[in-house]
């Protein structure tokens, strides 16, 4: 069997969306993406692309972000599967 890399996080029939509750949260613990951002570590800008979906991020910045929301990872992020 040979193994193919696949470009744009696609899979053979299926394109996986990664699903982020991130603005919601942030809402809900009234912080600013600033904020957020200095907790974790990361830029203003990571946030802003993170909320709008243009940016995946790192299972460590993941794990930190859910640390802050004191919630599982699975909670803030998650997998959705569309048929192609």
């Amino acid at each position: 069997m040979t193994s193919r890399l696949y470009n744009n996080h696609e899979e053979i029939g299926v394109v996986k969306l990664l699903v982020n509750r991130v603005k919601e949260y942030r809402a809900r613990f009234d912080l600013t993406q600033g904020q957020l951002a200095e907790k974790i570590g990361v830029t203003r800008q990571t946030i802003v692309s993170l909320e709008k979906g243009s940016y995946i991020p790192s299972l460590l910045l993941a794990m930190n972000i859910a640390e802050v929301f004191n919630e599982p990872i699975e909670v803030i992020f998650s997998k959705k599967e569309e048929e192609k």
